[in-house]
């Protein structure tokens, strides 16, 4: 009864002995070991490749999943994903292990270019960054001299020109700064620390009071936030993109409001930054996380486009996620989950 489920099994099963031999392999093994099923019964398993990360050791007791990596004798490279379970045989035939196989080899090539996109992308911007400062120190240094030693000869209408080129500047002088943040992430040394949560959020308060008290923003922060295990450097640049993203983008309101939250769960954490501003429209809460994406509004202030990426790299890389809820009756709220562990 159980071979005949297995046979009908759309993705390969095999049953192998304490001595690396088939006892069992369905009609999806034709496929992946390159013969007949009922050919490699009787065989040991290394015939018909090099594998490394051997799921079917059935010494190793208990449910073990993981990929294995096999090399056929055709050369061909294959990458499975295993579900491997030991039994004893009711015959008193000894003990077996059951592996169920999926090829992931399509699945893992796409991950590997994707991969390799992204390096390549991370280093173009580097570089990008790096030859765009140099003509733009020049740019930024000689229009403050122009202000600072021709002022009387440009006139009111030049100085309004000038300060239009310096404007422009520090806005490419901070797309730089985002854009190498952006690449550094991922490629240097994470110092992971206890971090209390107040003392970066207190930090980030004292520097945005400026532009809170001109904007008359209350931002309410917790005042017992459990302990996070991180980054402090990541922790801060998190929290500082999503309290400015909302001070960009919440719009004009009357009572406007920044609320903090983070919460405590037996498998996670997870970092609520709330307001009630315009709120996010439903098309976009997937498009603002991506690279260079902006939402442009009357009256707004234009962000580089990165800050909520850097948002995300930072979540999915520590093996979280990030992502934007706006309920209908306004505002929105961004939350970063991220593994306890």
């Amino acid at each position: 009864m159980l071979g005949a489920i297995l046979d009908g099994a759309p993705d390969p099963v095999v049953v192998v002995d304490g001595e690396q031999r088939l006892l069992y392999a369905n009609p999806a093994c034709d496929t992946l070991f390159g013969t007949a099923a009922s050919a490699a019964v009787g065989r040991r398993i290394s015939e018909f490749g090099t594998i490394a990360d051997d799921p079917a050791d059935a010494g190793k007791a208990g449910v073990r999943r993981g990929h294995a990596e096999i090399r056929l004798p055709s050369g061909e490279q294959r990458w499975l994903a295993y579900t491997a379970n030991e039994l004893e045989l009711a015959d008193g035939g000894g003990r077996v292990a059951v592996v169920f196989l999926r090829d992931e080899t399509e699945r893992r090539g796409d991950e590997l270019r994707l991969s390799r996109l992204n390096a390549e992308l991370e280093q173009t911007i580097r570089s990008l960054a790096h030859d765009l400062r140099s003509p733009l120190v020049s740019v930024l240094g000689f229009s403050r001299l122009l202000r600072e030693d021709f002022a009387i000869e440009l006139g009111e209408r030049g100085a309004h020109f000038l300060e239009r080129i310096h404007s422009a500047g520090r806005s490419m002088e901070q797309l730089i700064r985002d854009m190498l943040d952006f690449a550094r992430i991922g490629h240097g040394e994470e110092i992971h620390s206890t971090v209390d949560p107040r003392e970066v959020l207190q930090q980030l308060k004292g520097e945005l009071k400026p532009r809170l008290d001109q904007d008359d923003v209350a931002l309410v922060v917790p005042t017992s936030p459990p302990l996070l295990r991180c980054d402090r450097t990541r922790l801060y640049q998190l929290l500082s993109n999503l309290i400015g993203n909302a001070l960009d983008h919440m719009g004009p309101v009357a009572k406007p409001r920044i609320e903090v939250e983070i919460r405590e769960q037996r498998t996670r954490h997870e970092i609520v930054v709330r307001d009630n501003g315009r709120g996010v429209a439903p098309e976009q809460a997937e498009r603002i996380f991506e690279l260079f994406h902006t939402v442009p509004h009357p009256g707004g202030r234009k962000g580089t486009g990165i800050g909520l990426a850097i948002v995300r790299k930072i979540a999915e890389l520590h093996g979280g996620r990030a992502f934007v809820e706006s309920p209908r009756e306004g505002g929105a709220a961004f939350h970063v989950v991220l593994p306890r562990s």
